[in-house]
Order: C-alpha cells, then sequence, then structure tokens
C-alpha cells in the first residue's frame, strides 16, 4: 500500500446504492484497492431528500472500503446527477497578447467562454473544452505555444443546481470527507467504459442507474451534449411490483435475478416463483409475464434517449453507435433491445483501462465509481469545497484576482 497521498477515493451516491472506491496511483496507471457498497436510503432521482439517511450510507460504504483497503479516507470525489443538471455549448473569443498563446491567454479564452447567463441558483459544475481555433484554424486540442493573434475556443458548459450541490457536499462533510471536486456522473462514467477511438469517431454514452439515466455525446474527442432523464432502474421495479402485486424488495430481487428486457428471448416453459404481500402464498408465474412487464418500461426508456439524441442535433455523428452502462444494464437482453430502438450498434460498458481488483469492479454497477477514481487522478490538483457557498463564492475571486495580477505583473 502507498502513501496516503497516492490513494484517490470516489464516491458514488446513487439512488439504489452508494459506492465508494479505493484507487491506488502507480506510474503505469490505478490499481483498485478497496471496494464498500451500501444501499441508498436518502435519494430520489439522483437528488438528496433526507441527509441523515444519505450519511448513515455514505458511512457504511466508507467503513467497508477503509477496511478493504488499510487505509484512512480522508477525502474523495463525488459523483453528481439529477434532473436539474444541463448542458450548453458556448463560445469564447480574445486577443492574444505577445503573437504566441500562453497559459494565461488559455485561462483569459475559457472566462470568456463561461460568461453566459445563467439563473442565481444554478452554477457551473465544469468547464469541458472542445477545441481551440487559431486565427480560423480549427481543431487544435492544446494550444499553449502556438503563435497568433486571435484566439477561440469552443467549450461545452455544465450547469447544475446550487442546492443539489451542496447538499451532496454536506452530507460527505457530515461523515468527517473533504470534497475534492464534484464530477458530472456520465463524465465518470466515459473515462471508465469508453476508449479514444469512440469518442474520437462519436459515441453516445448511456448510463441508466437506479433513479435516472445520464446521456454524453463525444464528437471529434469531446463531449459535445449530456443531458439527464428522471427516469430509471427504479420504474422498471415498480412496475414489476404493481403488475406482480409484489413487495418492491422482492420485485428488485426478481429483476435482478430472472429479468430480461426482451420476452422474445426467454422460453415459453420457465416457471418463476413470485412472493405475495400481506402473507400470502407464493405464486408460480411463466418468466415471460415478467418479461412482457419489464419490456415496456425498458423500451419507453431508450426511446427517451433516442428523443434526446435527436434532439440534440448529433444524431449523424455517431459512427461508433452507443454504450450502454450503470446497474440497470446488467439485465439480459438490454443491449438487443437498445439496437432495436436506437437504431445503432449498441455494446455494455464495463471499466477498462485499471490494475487491483478488477475481478470485482468488472461490472457496469462500478463504472461511475472507477471513473470518479480515473477522473480524480488526472485532477489531483483539484479544489476543495467547503460547506458554505459563500466561502466558495470567497476562494473564486481570490484566485481570479491571483490571475490578473500574474496577467499584468
Amino acid at each position: 500500500m502507498g502513501k496516503n497521498n497516492e490513494l484517490v477515493v470516489g464516491l458514488d451516491i446513487g439512488t439504489t446504492k452508494i459506492c465508494a472506491i479505493v484507487g491506488e496511483i502507480r506510474p503505469d496507471g490505478v490499481d483498485i484497492v478497496g471496494i464498500g457498497t451500501s444501499p441508498s436510503r436518502g435519494l430520489r432521482k439522483g437528488v438528496v431528500i433526507n441527509i441523515e439517511s444519505t450519511v448513515n450510507s455514505i458511512k457504511r460504504a466508507i467503513e467497508e472500503a477503509e477496511m478493504m483497503a488499510g487505509c484512512e479516507i480522508k477525502s474523495n470525489y463525488i459523483g453528481i446527477a439529477g434532473g436539474h443538471i444541463k448542458g450548453i455549448n458556448s463560445h469564447g473569443i480574445v486577443a492574444v497578447k505577445d503573437k504566441e498563446v500562453k497559459a494565461s491567454d488559455i485561462r483569459r479564452v475559457i472566462d470568456a467562454a463561461r460568461a453566459v447567463v445563467i439563473p442565481l441558483d444554478r452554477e457551473v459544475i465544469h468547464i469541458l473544452p472542445q477545441e481551440y481555433v487559431i486565427d480560423n484554424q480549427d481543431g487544435i486540442k492544446e494550444p499553449l505555444g502556438m503563435s497568433g493573434v486571435r484566439l477561440e475556443a469552443k467549450v461545452h458548459l455544465v450547469t447544475g443546481a446550487c442546492s443539489s450541490a451542496q447538499n451532496l457536499i454536506k452530507c460527505a462533510n457530515k461523515t468527517g470527507l473533504d470534497v475534492a471536486d464534484i464530477v458530472l456522473q456520465q463524465l465518470a462514467s466515459s473515462m471508465a467504459v469508453l476508449n479514444e477511438d469512440e469518442k474520437d469517431l462519436g459515441v453516445a454514452l448511456i448510463d441508466i442507474g437506479g433513479g435516472t439515466t445520464d446521456i454524453a455525446i463525444f464528437s471529434g474527442g469531446s463531449i459535445v451534449h449530456t443531458a439527464v432523464l428522471s427516469l430509471g432502474g427504479n420504474q422498471v421495479t415498480n412496475d414489476i411490483a404493481v403488475g406482480l402485486r409484489t413487495p418492491a424488495p422482492k420485485a428488485e430481487k426478481l429483476k435482478i435475478k430472472h429479468g430480461c428486457s426482451m420476452a422474445s428471448l426467454v422460453d415459453k416453459e420457465e416457471i418463476i416463483e413470485v412472493p405475495s404481500v400481506g402473507g400470502r402464498n407464493t405464486r408460480t408465474l411463466s418468466r415471460q409475464i415478467l418479461c412482457e412487464i419489464i419490456e415496456p418500461r425498458v423500451e419507453e426508456i431508450f426511446s427517451l434517449v433516442q428523443r434526446e439524441i435527436q434532439r440534440s442535433g448529433f444524431e449523424d455523428l455517431l459512427a461508433s453507435g452507443a454504450v450502454i452502462t450503470g446497474g440497470s444494464t446488467i439485465m439480459e437482453g438490454m443491449p438487443e433491445l437498445a439496437e432495436d430502438v436506437l437504431g445503432m450498434p449498441v455494446r455494455r460498458g464495463i471499466p477498462v483501462g485499471i490494475g487491483g481488483l478488477t475481478d470485482v469492479v468488472s461490472s457496469p454497477i462500478y463504472a461511475t465509481g472507477v471513473g470518479l477514481v480515473l477522473y480524480g487522478r488526472e485532477h489531483l490538483d483539484s479544489r476543495f469545497f467547503p460547506i458554505r457557498p459563500d466561502k466558495n463564492l470567497y476562494h473564486r475571486i481570490k484566485q481570479r484576482m491571483k490571475g490578473w495580477m500574474h496577467d499584468f505583473f
């Protein structure tokens, strides 16, 4: 085990589960050395609705991860999702001072691109550069040191509700943890399950969790569109509970053990046992009846995803097709149904590019958690978020003034 400063922790706070993953940074990559999971009790559709329940769930996941990794966890990277997340593309232009692009010029053009009007109750979570343009020469990924007089930046801004972000931070702080950064969940998942060729050719990442379905569209190696749908695997579970008259926890187990999103793939003769409510006797039903309840809801989710992809205007750029990940995609028949609805090649994404406990995390369930660790490895110098927004604002102003002083003196 390395030193504490060589460890990165990703905390995936989901609607159905909370997962803490500890990664040890090595010169050649990241080894997963600890995993802790706990049922999530205080979230609905990706948003905290009960702080105390969420804090208790986080504590259990962190303690389990600490025990496995043999370390004390002090800070982490948290994933954020929910229907409040919005993504917009923006454009900034500045003049290059000394006819050679410096770090200060890149900071100024990014600031110009983020200067869009957003409501006071929202804040910018990510500024994701897509490409730079120098004197009408486009497609530049790294402009530092290049000659020119005019620098442009095309960026994707991700914004979220201040209250939702602050509630996540508050829950982590109440467990004694610092928050190194808040990361969009589909951005984290993309780092774990997508390869560079797919991002260059164009791909849609569809992360289907318990409460939300997160979408990220890549083209030319960069994110060009993000969206969050307030629909996920919990709706499928609820349909099973109502349709088969069984308690929700039993419906979840039926979905995991016997569920299939395409009824045509199931043997008509196969029989399953269905628990009843109120102490009634267990019933036997054809497995196909269960799958006929599941299929319409999953088809609806993919139909809404397709509508969002069409609305984005990037449908024709998805040469690599789509990658589905998240706990709800483990179900049999998901890639096949997705291909039918979306009309493009679809594969199931599992975390890659890691070492250590790979056999444990080789599942779509851990895509976001592993992605948060990989994100943390690339952003080890990230800021720490305090609880109070006013301190955060003071920190930002202080950093901005330091940048101005550096530029002029």
